[in-house]
This record gives structure tokens, C-alpha cells and sequence, in this order.
């Protein structure tokens, strides 16, 4: 492809709307452009990367038995009713209503569908083990869309639905989905890794993510893994085990009131009272579909909020704000505590252990000494609510926990019968009795893949694609035009690689040679070739990958090989 019979609109300027440097680039480097917020136009360069990375995904979803179909956009209210998730999901489904004032939903996945989809016509244990999978536009109504194509409202993704007769055959078609996606990730260049997660929205058993490791702030999620073992989770679903069980005091004491002027932090009342944190337990007030409750957590942990929301089965959890704080514990902001509190109280299993620990005491510059549970209160549920830190003991083994931090780019869900039920999607098993499907779900974020694999790979000049996703596999950049031995040889060498089936990117354009050389780092592509006076006169060409900094002088007739050999050294 010729530059000047494509549209690559490069920028100089970082866009004010991009964050993350995955984000900038792809604006700066002309992949795509904003049309609202959360909504992207993928211009060429972007549309062949995104092309590339649906290919090795059908593929290896082909070699693995899934069938390709493709769902609707629009769905029925009602088959979201019968899930319950109509009610459920949250506000990001996007609802409208059509001329008929039907409730209509834009698909954001798509478990119901295709659960109606089989409901009538999968009847018998014969016809399983079912596989189905697409490639689609999927929509949701993200409350703050940010980071480019990473929290997009609209984007493309890969969901598949498997259908078994049992959990053991489930667990074969789960274990081929996760053997795919590992195939799929490497072959983009992107190794990954799976984390244990929360189900979430999707409901179902158990659920995995596949994180690209990253080092830069696009990696949006925390990843606690073991140094030892396999033992991988998301900073939502992670557990640890205690290394230094803080020593605790046998006797209970009576307990005591102290004042704490102006000590509302654990750091200040720690420094006041001259104790360590791990003897302070923190009361953190919530509402719970706007009914206010209370966490408990010891002074050194942090909340999690996702475990508390699911202890308490609810649709939103939000902090109180601070008049609700007041009204709830007669106490400003900093002086919480649960004693004589009416409302329920959730406490970690850290705090139930302690012994004559630190509270709040529900009155300004007020704290109280030496509180036991059941003594002094009586906590509604003793639930894990806090995050795993780093440097704790592995849950499964006697490794040690590290901390990374990833990015999400795929998904895998056991539902269980959960829409089976729900959607009358049922079977007669080999003994003739009728049974709910055991289904499976499974994402991979094409777009967010894209953007990921920039976050991964990038330098301070722009892009630097791997090879299996790069719009091109080779960018040819003539210094100047107006010359006709670097023009012919630049017409030369474009025939003869392309012939040769390779993907390759002519800057064919009249601009200075910086400009050239400047927009082929910018937008990544794995191979540049450039042609110069100062090689031509030695019958040479320049070859530099990407990702290296020296070039090597080639000469015209070994381009073929030296090509070859250039893009089996580059990832």
C-alpha cells in the first residue's frame, strides 16, 4: 500500500483527551479518532491491526470446535427479564425503546441470546458438547469512558458460549477455551496470564482473566501472584496467607473512652495513642442500595469493596457521605465505631481475631480502648473483606505473593445452569431425564487487546507493534522523493517484497526525511527500509527493526533474504 492512496493522518501534538500513552499514540499516530466520548472511528491503520487480531482469534477458536455465528445488536427486554439481569446488570446496559415502546437492550454480551438461541433445538445429550462463538460490536454505557479503547462504550469483542451435559465435561470444554486464549495471546506477541476473578454481573461459579503484564499506568488492574506456585488472582478476588499474626492480648480488658483531639486518620490516631496499626480496627460506613452499613477491617488493611458487595448481594455500594456519617454514629467523619450502631455490621476475619482492639468512638475527638466482639458488639456476618497485600504467603502453597500490574484482554466464566434455568434451556440426558445445560462464557476484548499490545510495547518515538498485528509487516521510506535513483529503487524493492507476500507500507510522500523516518517510528510498523544516497551509492539500503536502534546497510539484491532474516529476529 502506498502512503499517499491511504489515510494516516499523524499528529505532532499530544490530543488533550488521551491519558494513558497507549492512547496518545494511537491518536498521534493516526489509528483512531474520538466521535463521542467512549466512541472511536478505526481509520486504516487501525482496521488492519484489528483484522489481524480477529484472524489468529478465529483461528485458534476454529481449532479448538467453536462454530462461528453472528447475533444480533438488539435485544428483546423480555429475554434479559427472564435472566433477572434486566434489573441486575446496571446501569451500563444500554436500554432504549423502539417506535412500540418495546424495551429493547444494546448487547454488551450476549449469554441470553444464544441461550434462546439453542433452548428449542439442543434436545438431546447427543448433540453436545456446543460451542458458539462471534465477532461483534458490543455496547456499553460506561459511567466515566476513559483511556481510549481501554473503557470504550462501543468496541469489539469475541464471545464464545459452550454448552455440556455435565460439570466434568464442562470442565474439558473450559480447559480447551483457556489452552486457546493462551495460544491466542501468544501468537500476538502478548504472553499472558491467568488470574483468578469475580464473577460479577455475569453470575456463574468461578471466572478467570487474561492480563498482559505491563509497567506503565494503563495497567488498570492488580495482580497478586505466587513466586512459587501457580496461584494467580486479581486484586478483587485475591486471598493471602498471614506471615506475622500480630500477637494478641489473652485477658479481655474493660473498655475504656479516650479522648483523640483532631485524630481522624489511622495515622494520626496511631501516632497519638503510640500503638501499631494492626491493633486499630476501622469502621467504614457504606450504602448498600442506599442503606447504610458498616465494614470493619484492621487499621493496616485495605477495604475491598467488590467482596463487600457481594457479601451483601447488592446493586450499588458506595462510600456514605459525610452527613449520613453523622446521622448514623452521631460522630463526624474519623470517630465510627460499631458500638450501640443499629444497622448491620460485616467484620473481617483479622478483626474477629483480635483482642482488646481500637475503635472509634461514635463522638468527636472520642476513641475506644480495649474493644472485644460480642462483649461490646455483635457483627451481622465475619466475612474476607480486604484486599490481599504483597509479600503475604501464597494461599495454596508456602510461596510468597508479588505484586503487577495488568491489563485485562480476555475472560472465562463457568455459568453453571444460571441461564439454563432461567431461559428453559434443557436437555434429555442419556437416561432420558431432563436437565439444564452446563454453559461456559468466554471473552477477548479485540479492541482493548490492540491498545494493550501498545501499552506493552512502546518507546519514547511512538509504537512498536509485534509483527503478528502490525498493519504492515514492512514500512519502505524513500529520504526523497524528487530523487529518482531512491524513487526507483523505493518502486523496486515495493514490487519485489510484495510479490513476495509480504505486507508492506510505501511512504511514497514529499516530505523532509525526519518527517518520514519520524512517522515510521511513530506508528510502529516491525521492519523499516531506508533509502538514502549515502547507501544507494554502495548499491545499499538500510534495514532497522522497530524495536533496535542500529540499522544494518544491506545490499539491494540480498533484500529478499536479509528481509526474511530481519522479521524472524523480530517478536
Amino acid at each position: 500500500m502506498r502512503w499517499s492512496k491511504t489515510y494516516i493522518p499523524t499528529l505532532r501534538e499530544v490530543p488533550a483527551e488521551a491519558e494513558l500513552i497507549s492512547h496518545k499514540f494511537l491518536m498521534r499516530a493516526g489509528y483512531i479518532r474520538r466521535l463521542a466520548a467512549g466512541v472511536y472511528i478505526y481509520l486504516p491503520l487501525m482496521q488492519r491491526v484489528l483484522e489481524n487480531i480477529s484472524t489468529i482469534v478465529r483461528e485458534e477458536m476454529n481449532a479448538s470446535g467453536a462454530i462461528e455465528i453472528l447475533m444480533p445488536v438488539l435485544h428483546p427486554a423480555e429475554l434479559w427479564q427472564k435472566s433477572g439481569r434486566w434489573d441486575t446488570y446496571g446501569k451500563e446496559l444500554m436500554r432504549l425503546k423502539d417506535r412500540h415502546q418495546h424495551d429493547i437492550a444494546l448487547g454488551g454480551t450476549h449469554e441470553e441470546v444464544v441461550t434462546d438461541l439453542v433452548a428449542g433445538e439442543l434436545k438431546s445429550y447427543r448433540q453436545m458438547p456446543l460451542n458458539l462463538y462471534q465477532i461483534q460490536t458490543k455496547f456499553r454505557d460506561e459511567i466515566r469512558p476513559r483511556f481510549g479503547l481501554m473503557r470504550g462504550r462501543e468496541f469489539i469483542m469475541k464471545d464464545a458460549y459452550t454448552f455440556d451435559v455435565d460439570e466434568e465435561a464442562h470442565k474439558v470444554a473450559y480447559q480447551k477455551m483457556v489452552d486457546a486464549y493462551y495460544k491466542i495471546f501468544d501468537r500476538c506477541g502478548l504472553p499472558s496470564k491467568k488470574v483468578e476473578s469475580d464473577t460479577g454481573a455475569m453470575g456463574g461459579k468461578a471466572a478467570h482473566e487474561f492480563m498482559i503484564l505491563v509497567d506503565t499506568d494503563g495497567g488498570e488492574n492488580w495482580v497478586l501472584a505466587c513466586d512459587t506456585c501457580d496461584y494467580a488472582a486479581n486484586v478483587e478476588k485475591a486471598t493471602f496467607r498471614e506471615l506475622n499474626t500480630p500477637d494478641q492480648e489473652g485477658e479481655q480488658k474493660p473498655i475504656e473512652s479516650i479522648d483523640t483531639p483532631g485524630a481522624t486518620t489511622i495515622e494520626e490516631i496511631t501516632a497519638f495513642l503510640k500503638l501499631p496499626p494492626h491493633r486499630f480496627a476501622k469502621s467504614l460506613i457504606y450504602k448498600a442500595d442506599g442503606k447504610p452499613v458498616v465494614a470493619m477491617i484492621r487499621g493496616d488493611r485495605q477495604i475491598n469493596e467488590i467482596k463487600l458487595k457481594n457479601h451483601f448481594d447488592c446493586m450499588d455500594l458506595e462510600m456514605a457521605e459525610a452527613d449520613l456519617v453523622e446521622k448514623v454514629t452521631s460522630a463526624p467523619v474519623g470517630f465510627a465505631g460499631p458500638i450501640g450502631l443499629d444497622i448491620p455490621i460485616v467484620v473481617d476475619p483479622e478483626v474477629a481475631a483480635l483482642t482488646n482492639f481500637v475503635t472509634g468512638g461514635n463522638k468527636v475527638d472520642t476513641h475506644m480502648l480495649n474493644v472485644n466482639i460480642k462483649r461490646d458488639f455483635t457483627p451481622q456476618a465475619i466475612v474476607d473483606i480486604k484486599n490481599a497485600p504483597a509479600g503475604e504467603g501464597c494461599p495454596k502453597c508456602q510461596g510468597l505473593l508479588t505484586e503487577s500490574k495488568g491489563i485485562e484482554v480476555g475472560n472465562t466464566f463457568m455459568l453453571g445452569t444460571k441461564y439454563s434455568e432461567a431461559l428453559a434451556g434443557k436437555f434429555l440426558n442419556s437416561e432420558g431425564k431432563e436437565k439444564p445445560y452446563i454453559m461456559g462464557s468466554y471473552g477477548i476484548g479485540i479492541t482493548r487487546t490492540a491498545q494493550a499490545a501498545i501499552e506493552k510495547g512502546h518507546d519514547e518515538k511512538g509504537i512498536i507493534w509485534p509483527k503478528a498485528v502490525a498493519p504492515y509487516q514492512i514500512i519502505i521510506s524513500p529520504l526523497n522523493m524528487t530523487k529518482d535513483k531512491q524513487r526507483e529503487t523505493a518502486e523496486n524493492i515495493y514490487n519485489e517484497l510484495t510479490e513476495a507476500g509480504y505486507e508492506v507500507l510505501y511512504d511514497d510522500r514529499s516530505e523532509r526525511a525526519g518527517v518520514k523516518l519520524n512517522d515510521a517510528d511513530l506508528i510502529g510498523i516491525p521492519l523499516r527500509i531506508a533509502i538514502g544516497d549515502k547507501s544507494l551509492a554502495k548499491g545499499q539500503v538500510e534495514l532497522k527493526l522497530r524495536r533496535e536502534k542500529e540499522f544494518e546497510a544491506v545490499d539491494i539484491g540480498q533484500i529478499l533474504v536479509k528481509t526474511e532474516e530481519f522479521l524472524i529476529r523480530a517478536i
